[in-house]
């Protein structure tokens, strides 16, 4: 349907509501029409029909956005609680920093199912970004660089910065956006160098060292079976040594040891947490993880030991779909990123335990081949 079809569809139900607010086109922009009450620079006294720009785009998921302002706005005006207030902030298209990130937040439900993946991608991604950004600020292009330039170059947090500005500087329509885009620089997950992993023989070491402490088990689940953080505190171990990730950040899955003896040596079937509060979100339990490993002056990440579990999956000859699946991420991230992380030696003692295999394709006998013709 077109924008004005939708547009007819939206007043109708205003109407029908007895809303007392339309909703009107006027050049690529939404705008509320109703009486309001004198703006507060205005001379009049009594109400009078006028124009609330609200700084939506005139397309399908600005009209969604439309009507639901409108509903909230008329609800106001019947209760005689509406104020100019919010609306005059500043002119135009450069309203208040929070104010337009309340707005994007809207639409983005709008157009994205809730689900615990995408809430924790807000939490973790989006809101990160915009918790920094200066909310009493008016939204300019300049604004928001001054933001950016203050992360270091060509890494994730710049790239990250620049991706979410990104968008909320096109949901606003700020002209020249692109100008953030220039300031990603070439980070990417999948060119990373291949980091220095920890051996299973160090990783195993320093599990026995922290045996008689609950964080010798948060550890051993980490790397015997790859998991995130938070994860840790989320599971199912009625199958044991399969174990059920209840809340993972993709849902719920079951993950297989890497390896199976770790499981079974480390008694990972007696669960003893650390003291934490377990009602905390994911990515603070997955941030009070990553503060032990640092605090402590392990030799490896919290995250590594992730790696480490892809590393053993490639090693044990796992088909992606089959590892990306018990690591919880699609079959594109765990090509695409962790295979990034294998290095050298890693392919070649896969390579050379699978030339050993007694069950391998040998090349056919001498006697096989065809006797080529004689040439002159």
């Amino acid at each position: 349907m077109d924008v004005q079809g939708k547009l007819n569809q939206a007043n109708g139900r205003l109407r029908a509501a007895k809303v007392g607010v339309t909703i009107e086109i006027k050049g690529n922009q939404l705008y509320l029409r109703s009486t309001f009450p004198p703006k507060p620079d205005s001379s009049k006294t009594q109400p009078y029909q006028q124009r609330l720009a609200l700084g939506f785009h005139a397309n399908p998921a600005g009209i969604s956005l439309a009507e639901a302002e409108a509903r909230k706005v008329g609800a106001l005006l019947d209760c005689k609680e509406f104020s100019w207030q919010p609306y005059l902030k500043s002119s135009g298209n450069t309203l208040m920093i929070g104010h337009w990130i309340g707005r994007f937040e809207q639409f983005h439900w709008q157009t994205t199912p809730r689900t615990q993946a995408s809430l924790t991608t807000w939490k973790t991604d989006y809101q990160q970004i915009f918790n920094k950004l200066p909310a009493q600020q008016p939204l300019t292009l300049e604004t928001l660089v001054n933001y950016i330039v203050t992360t270091e170059p060509d890494s994730r947090t710049r790239k990250r910065a620049c991706d979410y500005c990104y968008k909320l500087a096109e949901f606003a329509n700020l002209e020249d956006r692109d100008a953030i885009k220039r300031l990603s620089g070439s980070y990417s997950a999948a060119a990373v160098n291949p980091r220095s992993l920890p051996s299973d023989s160090q990783i195993a070491e320093w599990r026995h060292s922290l045996q008689s402490s609950p964080w010798g088990w948060v550890v051993g689940m980490l790397a015997c079976y790859g998991l995130r953080g938070h994860e840790v505190f989320r599971l199912d171990l009625a199958d044991f040594p399969v174990v059920r990730v209840l809340a993972g950040k993709t849902g719920k899955r079951f993950v297989y040891p890497l390896y199976p003896e770790w499981a079974e040596q480390w008694n990972l079937q007696d669960v003893k947490l650390p003291n934490l509060n377990l009602s905390y979100s994911n990515a603070k339990l997955g941030t009070k993880i990553a503060g032990w490993f640092y605090d402590r002056k392990l030799p490896f990440h919290a995250y590594d030991l992730r790696h480490c579990y892809a590393r053993r999956c490639f090693e044990f000859g796992m088909a992606p779909d089959w590892a990306a699946g018990m690591m919880g991420h699609s079959v594109r991230v765990h090509l695409n990123i962790y295979r990034a992380w294998i290095d050298e030696s890693t392919y070649r003692r896969v390579y050379q335990a699978i030339v050993k295999r007694p069950d391998r394709p040998m090349p056919p006998e001498a006697r096989d081949y065809p006797t080529p013709p004689l040439t002159n």
